[in-house]
């Protein structure tokens, strides 16, 4: 779980805030106890109850654990805590989401709106950065990833894809996943999600 590095270390990031009060929702609506999201996430109490009030900056691993428990993904609830839906984001105003910790950048290239299926996203890694999902936000999602610029190694369904820049995969998953920078610089990528 990251910390927060700049700022001010007790008034927590607006997105982190509107984020935290989100999840908490989410959890309320199903009626659940911190005690049973963590045991159908697989995230501890203590973490949960720090990401909800906003304490913590969660890491992309853990709001794909909690994607998957509410059954959205990572673009759907973000736009959530997002002030109102457009249809058209320029460039300067697209959501940027990173965890440092991992190397992970990902910026929401598609107008958010929560009843869409399909979304695009832009992910950066940093050279040797390794993010592994133990499972998908919703089961059966599709993903195109189109490379354009360094390399990409994907892991999907134990078999692992090299991609160079201008290679192109799709896939369905269900299961894990590993996204793994394997040249020796960053790698950037378009991730094109359609739900189920």
């Amino acid at each position: 779980m990251k910390q927060r590095s700049s700022g001010d270390p007790a008034v927590p990031d607006p997105v982190d805030s509107r984020l935290g009060i989100r999840l908490a929702e989410l959890r309320a609506e199903r009626g659940w106890s911190l005690g049973e999201l963590a045991d159908r996430s697989g995230v501890s109490r203590s973490t949960l109850s720090r990401a909800e009030r906003a304490e913590i900056s969660p890491t992309a691993s853990l709001l794909n654990r909690l994607c998957h428990v509410y059954g959205r993904t990572m673009s759907q609830l973000l736009s959530e805590v997002e002030s109102e839906p457009a249809l058209l984001v320029r460039s300067a105003e697209q959501p940027v989401w990173e965890d440092r910790s991992a190397g992970f950048v990902r910026r929401s290239v598609s107008p958010p709106h929560a009843g869409l299926r399909g979304e695009i996203v832009e992910g950066r890694l940093t050279a040797g950065a390794d993010i592994a999902y133990d499972r998908p936000p919703v089961a059966g999602l599709e993903q195109h990833i189109w490379v354009l610029e360094g390399e990409l190694d994907v892991t999907v369904q134990e078999v692992e894809h090299h991609l160079g820049a201008g290679d192109c995969l799709r896939m369905r998953v269900w299961g894990p996943t590993r996204f793994r920078c394997a040249g020796p610089g960053p790698v950037r990528y378009v991730l094109t999600v359609v739900l189920p």
